[in-house]
């Protein structure tokens, strides 16, 4: 069962602690959310609730910090919104390689 505590009023896993192992993502990496994110009042110039990243947007890795010595928070470039947005791994998956060859054009025949 997932056990979950407060700490301070932050919600708090206390099952997972991804500092004991490098991070999942790395610098450069071409991610996709898998879920819509909304402000939750730590981006500036946006109101608390707003989409900030919609749920399939494609971005890539520019920073990797932590979260209360227990996440890893990536921070991505967004492509489509223009938006840097830190980002648990749960929130990003890798966008495929295959995906991104069946997208290329097929060279022509002689």
């Amino acid at each position: 069962m997932h056990e979950e505590r407060y700490m301070n009023g932050i919600l708090r896993d206390t099952e997972v602690v991804e500092l004991s192992e490098p991070p999942v993502f790395s610098f450069g990496q071409k991610l996709r959310a898998n879920r819509t994110i909304r402000n939750d009042g730590t981006y500036p110039g946006k109101e608390i609730g707003d989409v900030l990243v919609k749920k399939g947007e494609v971005g890539y890795v520019v920073s990797i910090g932590t979260f209360l010595q227990q996440f890893y928070i990536y921070g991505v470039e967004f492509l489509e919104s223009g938006r840097r947005v830190g980002m648990k791994r749960r929130e990003l998956e890798p966008v495929d390689a295959c995906e991104e060859v069946d997208d290329l054009p097929l060279p022509e025949e002689s």
